[in-house]
């Protein structure tokens, strides 16, 4: 997210009352268990990263069930880390930010409440139907193309993890 928003970040960093050194430690050590022959895969992977999810879930995808495991999360209270994967712990198929059950979902009405970290990719594609999903340029990254009342282009949304990092007008 420090790619989009380093201001965030920092600030983020701050609140939880770490240092930029001890973020670039918590990801290299995240990536090399990533890379380890003997780190799990699937869901056990999460399990033992995080600890026990908050809640799990069987969550209906259209034709396909899946199993849904969500963490709370310190710095954003109404969020959850959601691991969307195959029944039985199998392959994990996402990985995101979603609004944790119950938290109200902010009021987006235009564009000006399209702000950095405001919302989820569910709240923005619930507040302005249809959303378009676009091919997104990584993995950990979604795109939606929008139509916003007022607006006379479409706006395209760009999240990381499942949350806003940005909006762009795009022509139709």
């Amino acid at each position: 997210m420090a790619d989009h928003q380093p201001d965030l970040v920092d600030d983020a960093l701050r609140t939880l009352g770490a240092s930029h050194g001890e973020l670039r430690d918590a990801h290299r050590r995240w990536q090399a268990r990533l890379h380890s022959r003997t780190f799990p895969g699937g869901e056990r992977r999460y399990r033992t990263a995080l600890g026990p999810p908050e809640s799990t879930r069987e969550q209906q995808i259209g034709e396909l069930t899946c199993t849904a495991l969500q963490w709370p999360l310190p710095l954003w209270p109404d969020l959850r880390f959601e691991v969307l994967c195959a029944p039985g712990g199998g392959a994990v198929w996402n990985e995101w930010l979603v609004r944790a059950p119950g938290a109200p979902a902010p009021a987006l009405r235009g564009v000006d409440d399209l702000t950095p970290w405001s919302c989820t990719v569910d709240d923005a594609a619930h507040a302005f139907p249809p959303a378009t999903p676009l091919p997104p340029d990584a993995p950990s990254r979604s795109v939606l193309a929008l139509t916003v009342p007022g607006s006379s282009t479409r706006t395209i949304a760009h999240f990381t993890w499942g949350l806003l990092q940005y909006v762009a007008p795009h022509d139709r």
